[in-house]
């Protein structure tokens, strides 16, 4: 990465911190809490830790890091979206949530990387002590997960609805904050775009972002994810900002060509 990203890429981190906690932290403190120990305490969910590591893209942003932040805030959102179902149920749920949140991504570099990485999870699951029917709603849940794609309702199955919509709802947190402190720069630097490229993405990169404040599947998700992407859309707008700025800068003018054409 080039010094004008690199500059760039801390004014950002700094921008995110400047933010406000967003209010699903402060208001799910408990179920978080109960979430973040089932993912490091439970035997199962530590072993599929380890067994999914070499399928996920570290240098992609969308590695253990953030398997680990969507495993954790899709069991919260079970818990505080599950008091419709039986406590045993929404138990075995938040482990789910917790499964579906390491592998959702496990194929994240394939066309349709959602169908593709519940066929996978299918794979990885085989030899676990799962039910069948567990084993297909994390695979249903996988194939849901993925923004702008068409779905049949789910009518028929609340178990699946609450899990799915819990998946799809962590994820897309990740479109708000997170997006300019980690996410963009590792994606800017694997696809090695150059400072001209990113400025001519960027805006149409907000405006996927901001398509995604209208669909949170869960209650959860409705209440708490619009304040995260109006976060993000808020760090965005600034970045893009700056980044013309260095750009037009004689300070960087060194890191601001095309990569040479040959």
């Amino acid at each position: 990465m080039n010094k004008l990203l690199t500059e760039l890429k801390k004014e950002a981190g700094k921008l995110a911190k400047s933010q406000p906690t967003p209010q699903f932290y402060r208001d799910a403190e408990t179920q978080l809490e109960f979430s973040h120990s089932m993912f490091f305490d439970h035997p199962l969910v530590i072993r599929l830790q380890e067994d999914v590591i070499p399928f996920l893209y570290d240098e992609y942003a969308h590695g253990i890091y953030h398997s680990k932040k969507v495993s954790i805030e899709a069991g919260a959102i079970v818990l505080r979206d599950g008091d419709h179902l039986p406590p045993d149920t929404v138990r075995e749920l938040v482990l789910l949530a917790q499964f579906c949140g390491l592998l959702h991504d496990c194929c994240r570099l394939d066309e349709d990387h959602a169908k593709r990485g519940a066929e996978t999870s299918r794979v990885i699951l085989n030899n676990y002590p799962l039910s069948e029917r567990s084993k297909n709603l994390i695979a249903e849940s996988i194939a849901r997960h993925e923004a702008f794609k068409p779905l049949t309702p789910i009518v028929d199955d609340p178990e699946l609805k609450l899990l799915s919509g819990a998946l799809y709802d962590a994820d897309k947190f990740r479109w708000g904050p997170d997006n300019f402190s980690t996410t963009l720069w590792e994606i800017c630097d694997y696809e090695d775009w150059s400072v001209s490229e990113i400025i001519a993405k960027f805006p149409k990169g907000l405006d996927m972002i901001k398509s995604i404040e209208s669909t949170f599947r869960t209650e959860t998700g409705k209440k708490y994810g619009p304040e995260m992407i109006e976060q993000g859309m808020t760090i965005g707008a600034e970045v893009y900002k700056r980044l013309v700025e260095m750009a037009a800068s004689p300070e960087y003018s060194p890191y601001n060509k095309d990569k040479p054409t040959v």
